[in-house]
């Protein structure tokens, strides 16, 4: 039995986007159906391609084991694409792009305020040739404004924007200061907001024929994202600081050590902290007027932490977590990445997928996390070599094997 098509099964994505917010975007679309094609710059020995396709190690082996050119940053945002490379330099491949942008639904891009339009790539240009087009502009600091010209990145942007003042150790905490989220957290985000955005620009021009250009920025996104730290200041005027793992707002709601590691606590109610209180052996905190609401326990906070830190590594991390969840009082490990994958929920939902991959072996991919009953996500294609599926679209725009070998030549693609 064959698959039921995704639900963007009928969409065409163009992508001239590359490194993470712009090619997550695109692979979401890719996951849910849509016909995704890839631009790349022409190039060998890592002067093409994506630039994410050179940022390793490790690099993924191929069927022998050997490591082939392509980095595992690149297989993490790249699956359900097909990869054409174009020189958008020549007038030739603007004309290639041009055809492949009045065929499809979507252009997606990362490029500098206005460096696509020296090749008549840009939004006003392509909406002429298509009106339907939904166009895809996401850059550091949006299309105008007085940083609307610089470079944006992630790192760059997570200081900016505020996420780094409330990241780290408290400033009284050895190996205080500042700190990045583990991974381009304001990248990934972007290109959600960048897929969601896209599909609500898709159902407007279904209701009016009409497509629109969508300017999203990195700090636009990081700001929005600040989410309950943002309408602490706006409520209350005052920065929030640091905490390390504490929680600005619920208390207890961080790690604390045990007898042989360290877990979370997650409470987030009163009925839990009394029931974690009667576990711990600790019934006299459930009554203590410093401890008996959530706005006690906040204002409080600097006596409760180091009673229930007294009280945590009286037992390991196992067994709390047993007890705990028997009396659904919210409670995990600190697992690595090993653990993770390894963890037996993760295993079960499927997130550590394998795909044949076109350099011989598999690939492996982190499954998405959407969960459709009609549509499910469809792993139909691993993340390309550069240029695998150039041949084929530009066949599809009914170029002879000639004409393609003649472009070929003239390093066109």
């Amino acid at each position: 039995m064959t698959s039921p098509a995704g639900a963007l099964a009928h969409l065409r994505v163009l992508d001239l986007s590359r490194v993470l917010a712009g090619p997550w975007a695109s692979q979401l679309l890719g996951d849910l159906g849509a016909d995704v094609i890839k631009v790349e710059k022409p190039g060998t020995d890592g002067q093409g391609g994506d630039d994410t396709r050179s940022w390793g190690p490790p690099w993924l082996a191929d069927g022998e084991g050997r490591p082939t050119t392509d980095a595992a940053y690149f297989l993490c945002t790249n699956r359900n694409k097909r990869s054409l490379t174009v020189d958008i330099t020549q007038p030739a491949g603007q004309a290639i792009i041009r055809e492949l942008a009045a065929r499809s639904d979507v252009v997606l891009e990362n490029f500098k305020v206005g460096g696509l339009a020296a090749y008549g790539l840009d939004y006003a240009s392509l909406s002429r040739l298509n009106p339907r087009l939904v166009y895809c502009s996401i850059t550091g600091f949006g299309q105008d404004g007085p940083y609307a010209a610089r470079a944006g990145y992630d790192f760059l942007i997570q200081g900016m924007g505020g996420l780094m003042s409330v990241t780290g150790r408290a400033d009284d905490e050895e190996g205080a200061g500042p700190q990045k989220v583990g991974v381009a957290l304001t990248d990934i985000l972007t290109g959600l907001y960048a897929s969601v955005a896209i599909q609500a620009a898709l159902a407007h021009c279904e209701k009016t024929g009409q497509g629109q250009h969508i300017d999203l920025a990195l700090l636009d996104v990081q700001v929005a994202c600040l989410a309950n730290q943002a309408m602490n200041y706006l409520v209350s005027g005052k920065a929030p600081r640091r905490m390390g793992n504490g929680h600005p707002n619920i208390v207890p709601y961080q790690d604390f050590p045990t007898a042989d590691g360290d877990m979370i606590l997650a409470i987030g109610n009163d009925g839990q902290f009394a029931r974690f209180c009667a576990i711990a052996g600790h019934a006299e905190w459930i009554v203590d007027e410093r401890f008996a609401t959530n706005a006690a326990r906040v204002r409080h906070r600097a006596v409760l932490i180091p009673l229930l830190r007294q009280a945590t590594v009286m037992k390991t991390t196992g067994e709390w977590i047993a007890l705990l969840e028997t009396a659904a009082v919210p409670c995990g490990p600190i697992n690595d990445l090993a653990g993770v994958f390894a963890d037996p929920q993760v295993m079960h939902r499927g997130l550590h997928v394998e795909m044949p991959h076109a350099g011989g072996g598999t690939a492996p991919q982190v499954g998405n996390p959407i969960r459709f009953s009609a549509t499910p996500i469809d792993y139909r294609r691993a993340p390309p070599l550069l240029g695998q599926d150039t041949g084929a679209v530009l066949r599809e725009l009914g170029r002879s094997d000639e004409a393609i070998a003649a472009l070929r030549a003239a390093g066109v693609i």
